[in-house]
């Protein structure tokens, strides 16, 4: 259990908890704090999947559920265990399939579903939701930073990104409907992480990154310790609103990929997705043509909110997120420090051959 949580008034604590999304790392192990603070009664885990078996142990004495959140068993789970608090967690960003019409109809069904039963719930008084920077789209006519309120210069029309677009709608239309139940809406940034895959993860863990010619995109990352921190506080801490969730500064796509030691590969922007998908050889999440924009615009948002408003300080900035992902991550580097140094001597040298 963090500091921030223990640090919270006992009284705005939640007492009895539902988490959707049990099997993920973000709602696995958020099941597994919640179960260790003893100021909440009942943490219930819910998922279609088993969750692996370190991850069942670290969950303790809270009760798994294994029912799908698209039908109406969520709601009978609600009523029995008088849940007042929901954290929807399982609304998938980072699935290492991809995006597929089965996991779009798990985001919208099964959010719609979630929705249902809080509203039709007399227990439940606060619901979080674990949302995506995905929602404010990618393209040039984008703003520096884009904050809680800007909308998206150019929506996304499908993936991740539409999808959590429509949740979200159907979470702003239940505090509408329930004003008594409080919302919080979380916009994670590209989660980097030993433990976590993601899909910028394994996109930078490629030896050689193909990347779109004619662009440095401008990039922000969440480390997956702040993002379970995150969840987690406010969960405890009572803060209704929408709030970016990042690691402060910026890394272009150049720099994450010299810092890994890897290649970078400027191609078409057509030519990224396939790409991709040859040199991971199906191994890893697989790119897609809608993430082309992203890759050549980049994403960067404004976390003023989410320390003034929502009380939450990430401990790890951005670069810092990206070398402790390089430093315990799986990636091996192709071009080693070493390597580095041997040829800028070699160019320093061939320059002033040539003065």
């Amino acid at each position: 259990m963090s500091d921030d949580a223990l640090n919270a008034d006992a009284s705005t604590q939640p007492r009895s908890v539902l988490v959707t999304g049990a099997s993920t790392f973000l709602g696995g192990y958020l099941v597994a704090r919640l179960a260790a603070n003893p100021s909440i009664e009942r943490v219930v885990a819910v998922d279609s999947r088993v969750p692996r078996k370190d991850l069942m142990r670290r969950m303790g004495r809270a009760e798994f559920l294994r029912l799908d959140i698209r039908r109406p068993s969520v709601a009978k789970a609600i009523a029995n265990y008088n849940v007042d608090t929901v954290v929807h967690a399982a609304p998938s960003i980072m699935d290492s399939v991809g995006h597929s019409s089965a996991i779009k109809e798990l985001n919208v069904v099964g959010s719609m579903q979630v929705c249902a039963a809080c509203q039709r719930s007399p227990s439940v008084k606060r619901l979080i939701l674990r949302s995506t920077a995905q929602v404010y789209g990618a393209s040039a006519g984008d703003p520096g930073r884009f904050t809680e309120a800007t909308r998206p210069t150019r929506e996304p029309r499908g993936g991740y990104g539409r999808d959590l677009i429509d949740v979200e709608g159907y979470v702003r239309g239940l505090a509408r409907r329930r004003q008594d139940i409080d919302v919080t809406i979380l916009r994670y940034q590209s989660m980097l992480g030993p433990r976590v895959r993601s899909q910028m993860g394994s996109y930078l863990s490629m030896p050689i990154v193909p990347s779109v010619f004619g662009f440095s995109p401008r990039l922000q990352f969440l480390h997956e310790e702040d993002a379970l921190a995150a969840i987690e506080y406010a969960t405890i801490n009572p803060s209704p609103g929408t709030f970016n969730i990042a690691g402060d500064g910026v890394v272009s796509l150049a720099q994450a990929v010299h810092r890994s030691g890897h290649v970078q590969l400027p191609v078409l922007s057509s030519l990224v997705p396939p790409l991709v998908g040859v040199l991971q050889d199906g191994r890893l999440p697989v790119m897609r043509s809608s993430h082309t924009p992203y890759l050549s615009y980049g994403r960067v948002v404004d976390n003023t909110r989410m320390r003034t408003e929502l009380g939450f300080e990430p401990k790890y900035t951005s670069m810092q997120t990206l070398d402790d992902f390089i430093a315990r991550g799986k990636t091996s580097p192709v071009i080693t420090a070493g390597t580095w140094r041997e040829l800028e001597g070699r160019a320093v040298a061939t320059a002033t051959a040539l003065q």
